[in-house]
């Protein structure tokens, strides 16, 4: 077993620690409180291996953390979030445990792993006296509500990377993400004429009825050949059945693997036209992550990830996954970027959630070899 490897395999108790840690501080994205305080444990370990911290003030979301190892111009950026799909209380329905060999817990996959996946990867670096470039961390707390106070700061510290690496949880069997969708969502508005349904259905104008042609029309653009996935989640309109609904609105989702793809569907629902008289739609919305492309940017750090894993004794394949991360922000700015080097497990946004406790060690060797080879 390489040296890193091994050294990594000693810590295995400090990673399972460190995850327990973080995952008993719920942390659901509209909690500030809540976040914040697993946030000061955050910074409180990563001062403890060497980091120096800096806390950014947020006025809704958690405050994000910026932290900085070692000295030089050359950077590369560690990227992940601590926030959660998960409310207050959980805990109680989803007790973190060991069993069989699992560590189970909200948010433990998705992601606090991946957080000491990556804390333990420094610290293998700076223990083990690894030359290596300056490691930016940036851990964020709105990924899971659309990275909407986070955007900003992790395209600066991208644009000031030679490469990011997104701890994201892995594929299933370990795979690592190279290619994400983008991911749109539009609300259509339709506006119609109100009137008596029993007496003037004939002054009125149906805006339920006109948005259900609309929502046909949207539905065309669906193309699962091509990755392309349109999802109307959401559906409101008038306000009694006696009368003609005067307005209708539809939340749609929209997943597209190009950003061709998703310049035409933007183009499409700009381009909205009712076929009732009387009737206006209006759209807004667009694709607020862009697609996380297989770059050959993308391609060439896969390829130094397998070699690195292959030293390690293990496979490392490679996938895609219609689900979008901060990660497609970086990837969208040409900056090599990839995604999904966190833990391997189950169960994200799921009752079942889980990590596998075994592979922890040898992807935070993977890590530390990919930010060494960057040296």
């Amino acid at each position: 077993m390489p040296p890193l490897a091994a050294w990594c395999e000693t810590q295995k108790d400090w990673l399972v620690e460190t995850i327990e840690a973080l995952a008993r501080l719920e942390s659901p994205s509209p909690d500030k409180n809540a976040v914040d305080e697993c946030g000061r444990e955050l910074e409180a370990r990563l001062t403890a291996i060497g980091a120096t911290v800096e806390r950014l003030p947020q006025a809704r979301s958690g405050d994000h953390l910026r932290a900085r190892f070692g000295e030089g111009e050359r950077q590369v950026l560690v990227l992940g979030h601590f926030d959660t799909v998960w409310p207050l209380g959980q805990l109680a329905r989803m007790p973190i445990r060991r069993d069989a060999g699992r560590l189970h817990g909200p948010g433990t996959f998705d992601m606090k792993a991946g957080i000491a996946i990556g804390m333990l990867a420094v610290r293998a670096i700076l223990e083990r006296r690894v030359p290596s470039p300056r490691v930016g961390m940036l851990w964020t707390t709105d990924e899971e509500v659309g990275s909407r106070s986070s955007r900003d700061l992790i395209e600066k510290e991208a644009k000031a990377s030679a490469a990011v690496f997104v701890l994201e949880p892995s594929l299933p069997g370990g795979a690592v993400k190279t290619a994400r969708k983008g991911c749109g969502e539009f609300e259509i508005v339709v506006r119609g004429v109100a009137a008596h349904a029993g007496i003037d259905i004939g002054q009125g104008a149906s805006a339920i009825h006109e948005l259900a042609r609309q929502i046909t029309a949207v539905e065309r653009l669906q193309d699962p050949a091509r990755g392309i996935s349109v999802n109307v989640g959401l559906v409101s309109g008038g306000t009694r059945a006696n009368v003609v609904a005067e307005e209708a609105r539809a939340v749609v989702d929209v997943r597209a693997p190009s950003m061709e793809d998703a310049r035409r569907i933007e183009g499409v629902m700009a381009s909205l036209r009712t076929a009732a008289a009387r009737t206006e739609v209006s759209v807004r919305g667009g694709f607020e992550r862009p697609p996380l492309e297989r770059s050959p940017g993308v391609v060439r750090l896969y390829e130094r990830a397998r070699d690195i894993a292959n030293a390690l004794g293990r496979p490392l394949e490679e996938g895609a996954t219609g689900g979008g991360s901060d990660g497609n922000f970086t990837a969208a700015l040409g900056v090599p970027t990839l995604d999904g080097l966190g833990a391997v497990g189950d169960g994200a946004h799921a009752l079942h959630e889980h990590v596998v406790i075994d592979e922890l060690p040898w992807r935070a060797a993977l890590v530390a070899g990919l930010i060494a080879s960057h040296a």
